[in-house]
């Protein structure tokens, strides 16, 4: 074989690939996740959505948001629990609307659900498939949607347009 020759390694055997299985731990571990996640969608499913926008969270014996009793604006998490609570009846829009950041942690709510609980089932890990998004979308673009929504809660509040009428 001569030097400027590559050497051809299609015919040379290969060992089968293995997947990588989690650990019986972090098995348990995702499995817990998993029921975290459907805990918080299964308590918005009982909660009957406040239809001024805020204050479904009070269903839970929490107090009234001290933040807009005292500033008479909603707090950044104002309308989470109602926004949440429209997300598990399926009402996308009406969950957008009384808080838009609400609709987007409820959504990854549901998302962590699904994928702790493959983790869990299938002991195939998930966190390179999340280690594939990067960093400026929950790093840049989380934050700035957060900033936005509780900017579009308070414009919707001030301007009497909070709310969603149950039907």
């Amino acid at each position: 074989m001569s030097a400027h020759m590559a050497l051809d390694v299609s015919d040379m055997p290969s060992s089968p690939r293995r997947d990588y299985l989690l650990p019986t731990d972090a098995r348990i571990i995702a499995a817990l996740i998993a029921i975290c996640c459907l805990t918080l969608l299964l308590i918005s499913a009982h909660l009957q959505p406040n239809p001024s926008g805020v204050g479904t969270h009070t269903a839970l014996g929490l107090a009234r948001c001290q933040f807009l009793a005292t500033w008479g604006i909603p707090c950044p998490s104002c309308g989470m629990t109602t926004s949440f609570s429209w997300f598990v009846r399926g009402n996308l829009l009406a969950s957008l609307y009384v808080q838009p950041m609400g609709t987007t942690i409820a959504l990854l709510d549901a998302l962590g659900f699904w994928l702790a609980g493959y983790s869990a089932a299938s002991g195939r890990p998930v966190y390179r498939l999340l280690q594939r998004i990067p960093s400026k979308y929950y790093l840049i673009v989380l934050p700035a949607w957060a900033i936005a929504a509780w900017g579009w809660k308070i414009f919707i509040h001030t301007r009497g347009l909070d709310g969603w009428p149950i039907r």
